[in-house]
């Protein structure tokens, strides 16, 4: 949970132009601590990726689609087709649904698999090769 001091931590004048990025993460925050649905499950598979699992029983790739913008992964979906018969319980939620997830920085998402009812999406932080840490040889 973020609290109020972490976000004053920010008004500090040593973090100087930090309020926007400030009020994105606040912006993501404040969306996502309202959706509920679809579960989902964050794993570290390396010390640089991620894996992005979202319970999608019910959807096919063509309801599901995978976006990134201004470094927010948005993941939205709904079922198109109509069920064929009159369902006599229908226990499996196929709703429309909007998922966000505020991605670091370097942070790309690298794929995305729909198998077996279950969305995976790899994220990875790439970072170029002219933001690595590099070592300067004294003469």
């Amino acid at each position: 949970m973020v609290t109020t001091y972490t976000w004053d931590l920010f008004k500090d004048p040593f973090f100087i132009g930090f309020n926007s990025m400030v009020d994105r993460l606040n912006s993501v925050h404040t969306t996502a601590s309202h959706q509920s649905y679809p579960p989902y499950n964050i794993v570290m598979v390396e010390d640089d990726i991620f894996r992005v699992d979202l319970a999608l029983a019910g959807f096919d790739k063509k309801d599901v689609n995978v976006t990134v913008d201004n470094g927010t992964l948005v993941i939205k979906g709904e079922v198109s087709g109509e069920e064929t018969g009159e369902a006599v319980h229908k226990g499996i939620a196929a709703r429309k649904f909007t998922r966000t997830f505020a991605l670091g920085e370097y942070m790309e998402v690298t794929g995305a698999e729909l198998k077996n009812g279950l969305l995976s999406v790899t994220v990875e932080k790439i970072v170029p090769e002219d933001k690595k840490p590099k070592t300067i040889k004294i003469k």
